[in-house]
C-alpha cells in the first residue's frame, strides 16, 4: 500500500472534527442507560427475631437495643405454649435451692440462666399431698391429705365452697370432682403422668386400706402421694389411668415427635431423685444433690424434643418448703391468693417464648401453675385457681401473639 493509501485510510478511521460534539452527546447518553450498583441485599429474620445480614450486606447495628438485648435474647418470638412439662421436686426453701450456696449448680446456675426465676412462688400447705391435689384440681387441703393419706381413703364431701372446692375429709375424690386430666381430655388434649419406679400403671392402693408406697424401699422409690392423678375417682375409674399414669421411662419415647409428647407431662422423680430422702433406700447420697444430678441427666432431652422447640414450657418447682415454713399469712401484702402455707420454694420456668435469665417477685403458687395452664388451654379455672386474686405466669413467661 502507497503512502495516499494509508493516509486515506487513516482519515477514515479518525473522526472529523465535525463529528466530535455530536459523539460526545452519544456517548453521555449511553453512559445514563447503564444499570445501576445492586443495592445490599434485605436483611432477613430469623426464628428468633433478630436481623441476620445477608452475604453482602452490612452487619446489622445495635444501638436502641431494647432491655430484652441485654439478655441476649433480643426478640423472642410472640406466642403461648402448648406442651407443658412439670417437675416437681421435694421439700426445700427458696435460699436452699436458689441461694448462693445452693447444692443443686445445675438447677440454680446453668438451668437458671435459661429461664425465669419466680422468687416468689410458695407451697399451699404442708404435708406434700395437698399441694400436688392443687396443681391439677384446685381443691383445698383437708386434714386426710394434710398428713398425706397413710390410709387410701374416700372423701367424704359435707357441700362446695364458694370457690368450687368440696368441703369434707378423706383422699379420693368423688367421680364429680374435676381435674386438669379431664378438662384436657375433654378438649381433644392430650396428657400423662410420669411417675419414677412405679411397678405398674395407675398403681395406687385398694380403697380404705394402708398405701404401702409412703416410704421407699430399695427395689422401689415410688411415692402414692406424690402422684395426684390417683386420688381421683373420674380418673382411676376410667382406662385413661392406665393409659395415662405410667412409667418415667415411657417419657423418652414420647419426646421423640410433637404428635407422641401430650400436651400436659407430669413429672414425678422418685423418693431418692426428687431431693425428698437424705440418704436415699439404696444406700446412696440424696438431698438437693441426688435432684440435681438426675435433672441433669433428664432435663436435656425435654428441652431439645421437637415439641419443647416448637411451643414448649417448662416448670420446676418444689412441692413444700423444709419442716413448717410459711409465706406471709393470707391477706397480708405480698400473698398470693390461695395461700402460703407451704412456704416458699420459688419456680423455675423455661420456654422458647421466655426471656432467658429473667426473674419476676409477683406472689404465685400452685393455684397460680394449675390456672396459667387452664388459661393456655382456655379451659374454665377449678377449684381456687378460680379465685379472682389468682395471677397466672403471662407476660413474666411469654408473650402472646397480636
Amino acid at each position: 500500500m502507497n503512502r495516499r493509501s494509508v493516509r486515506s485510510s487513516a482519515a477514515m478511521r479518525l473522526p472529523s472534527p465535525a463529528l466530535l460534539p455530536l459523539l460526545a452527546v452519544l456517548l453521555s447518553a449511553l453512559v445514563a442507560c447503564q444499570a445501576p450498583t445492586p443495592a445490599p441485599a434485605p436483611q432477613t429474620a430469623t426464628p428468633s427475631g433478630d436481623a441476620t445480614p445477608s452475604s453482602s450486606g452490612p452487619a446489622p447495628s445495635t444501638a436502641g437495643a431494647g432491655s430484652a438485648a441485654k439478655t441476649g435474647d433480643a426478640a423472642k418470638p410472640a406466642g403461648t405454649p402448648q406442651h407443658i412439662f412439670v417437675i416437681n421436686l421435694e421439700n426445700k426453701g427458696y435460699n436452699s435451692s436458689w441461694g448462693d450456696n445452693s447444692p443443686a449448680p445445675y438447677l440454680s446456675g446453668t438451668l437458671r440462666k435459661k429461664g425465669v426465676l419466680l422468687n416468689n412462688y410458695y407451697g399451699i400447705a404442708h404435708n406434700s399431698l395437698p399441694n400436688y391435689l392443687a396443681q391439677i384440681s384446685g381443691q383445698r387441703p383437708n386434714d386426710s391429705t394434710e398428713a398425706d393419706c397413710h390410709t387410701y381413703t374416700e372423701f367424704n364431701a359435707t357441700g362446695t365452697d364458694a370457690d368450687g372446692t368440696l368441703q369434707g375429709d378423706g383422699c379420693v375424690y368423688p367421680e364429680d370432682a374435676q381435674t386438669l386430666a379431664g378438662q384436657l381430655a375433654a378438649q381433644g388434649k392430650t396428657w400423662k403422668g410420669y411417675m419414677e419406679d412405679m411397678q405398674q400403671p395407675c398403681d395406687h392402693p385398694v380403697l380404705g386400706e394402708a398405701d404401702n408406697h409412703i416410704k421407699a424401699t430399695p427395689d422401689e422409690m415410688y411415692s402414692t402421694h406424690h402422684n395426684p392423678f390417683v386420688y381421683f375417682r373420674s380418673i382411676t375409674s376410667s382406662p385413661d389411668c392406665a393409659r395415662n399414669v405410667v412409667n418415667f421411662s415411657m417419657l423418652k419415647d414420647d419426646l421423640k415427635s410433637v404428635d407422641t409428647t401430650p400436651n400436659l407431662a407430669y413429672i414425678t422423680p422418685n423418693l431418692c431423685h426428687d431431693g425428698h430422702d437424705t440418704t436415699c433406700a439404696d444406700g446412696t447420697d440424696g438431698g438437693l444433690g441426688a435432684a440435681d444430678s438426675w435433672l441433669k441427666e433428664q432435663v436435656p432431652a425435654i428441652l431439645s424434643s421437637p415439641a419443647y422447640k416448637k411451643d414448649g414450657m417448662l416448670v420446676i418447682t418444689f412441692d413444700e418448703a423444709e419442716g413448717d415454713s410459711a409465706g406471709p399469712s393470707e391477706g397480708d401484702s405480698g400473698t398470693p391468693a390461695g395461700g402460703a402455707a407451704g412456704g416458699r420454694v420459688g419456680a423455675l420456668v423455661l420456654s422458647p417464648f421466655a426471656i432467658s435469665g429473667a426473674s419476676s417477685d409477683r406472689p404465685y403458687n400452685h393455684y397460680s401453675l394449675l390456672a396459667t395452664v387452664e388459661d393456655l388451654f382456655h379451659l374454665p379455672r377449678l377449684g381456687l385457681a378460680g379465685d379472682p386474686g389468682v395471677r397466672t405466669f403471662g407476660d413474666d413467661i411469654y408473650r402472646k401473639e397480636s
